[in-house]
């Protein structure tokens, strides 16, 4: 029979794997699960994965080294039960050819929403015209409302959650545009939008939305000089790791009152009681909500569950992270 290890702590696979979901794994084999409250010590993870045919990790687990995995003999496959895979996956893993599965897909949904709520609420200024209403202000401002039609949206990365995006997106009449530098403009094309440098990006549209992973190419490519190309009244939306803005240089824009910022990533996390971003009007400032939350945590469950059925019936694997490309993934 099969053999599944669950290793996070019970703290955190509980909002995940419901008792329904504990269930369809317990049909699938023979279930170990970590019943401590605290995140699991090497050692733990160790003493849990020995045995086990597949492991399933997630947020607060420890690197699979080889102390964790020197005595899993058996063990095939890890799925990740959560997101970017960097903090479990080590070269003993690599070595022994462990395939990894991670959940990125199923928190790319719920970031793609959220961008989506971001660009609504934002092109339509639902924050600063919910204040002025409050206020007494009926008709104010409501001549900057904008509508999604005819504008321009950005999406800068092409992975799960920015595919996930372009996707809602071509419900709407919008134009879609892409700034990857791995996706061709065929594959753009495919996708349904069409592919530009990163400067015309800015230049040209009216909503930025960001989903790039965060590696060293990456950081602060949003900076004095990059957020200065963006249009005057544009809205920049950050879903994805606040390292990838010059914070410093988004505020001095913002300041100006040339810019909207929908925020829900800072760098660090949380940012300090008095940065600019807790104050600035033109600030839509969330705590690190778009990808899973509560009931919305369950779909990794399902994701992963999936992904160990493919795997048992020799099916592609439809999360596999390519551990020779990891320095350039999410």
């Amino acid at each position: 029979m099969t053999t599944i290890a669950l290793v996070p702590g019970r703290h955190i696979w509980r909002d995940i794997f419901t008792e329904p979901y504990l269930e369809r794994l317990r049909r699938i084999g023979d279930l170990t699960v970590n019943m401590q409250t605290v995140n699991p010590s090497k050692q733990e993870a160790a003493r849990l994965v020995r045995d086990a045919d597949i492991v399933i990790t997630s947020w607060g687990c420890p690197p699979f080294d080889a102390e964790v995995i020197g005595e899993a003999k058996r063990l095939k496959l890890l799925a990740h039960a959560a997101g970017t895979v960097k903090g479990i996956v080590t070269p003993e893993l690599i070595e022994r050819g462990i395939r990894v599965s991670s959940a990125n897909d199923a928190l790319g949904v719920g970031v793609a929403e959220t961008a989506l709520g971001l660009t609504i609420a934002s092109l339509k200024r639902m924050w600063e015209l919910a204040r002025s209403t409050r206020e007494g202000r009926w008709h104010e401002g409501k001549e900057h409302i904008r509508e999604m039609f005819g504008v321009t949206i950005g999406v800068v990365g092409a992975g799960r959650a920015g595919r996930h995006f372009i996707r809602l997106l071509r419900q709407f009449e919008v134009d879609i545009v892409l700034y990857d530098p791995i996706v061709s403009h065929e594959e753009a094309q495919r996708l349904g939008c069409r592919k530009v440098e990163f400067e015309e990006l800015l230049r040209i549209s009216d909503v930025v939305s960001i989903h790039a992973p965060s590696i060293p190419e990456t950081y602060h490519m949003f900076n004095r000089e990059t957020l200065k190309l963006m249009k005057d009244d544009a809205i920049l939306i950050n879903t994805a790791r606040g390292s990838l803005i010059d914070e410093d240089a988004l505020v001095a824009e913002l300041s100006r009152g040339r810019l909207t910022a929908c925020i829900d990533v800072t760098d660090p996390e949380p940012p300090r009681e008095d940065h600019p971003f807790r104050t600035l009007p033109n600030v839509i400032l969330i705590p690190h909500i778009a990808g899973a939350v509560n009931n919305g945590k369950q779909r990794l469950a399902r994701y992963a569950i999936e992904e160990i059925r493919r795997f048992l019936a020799s099916e592609p694997l439809d999360g596999e992270v390519d551990l020779q490309n990891l320095h350039v993934i999410a």
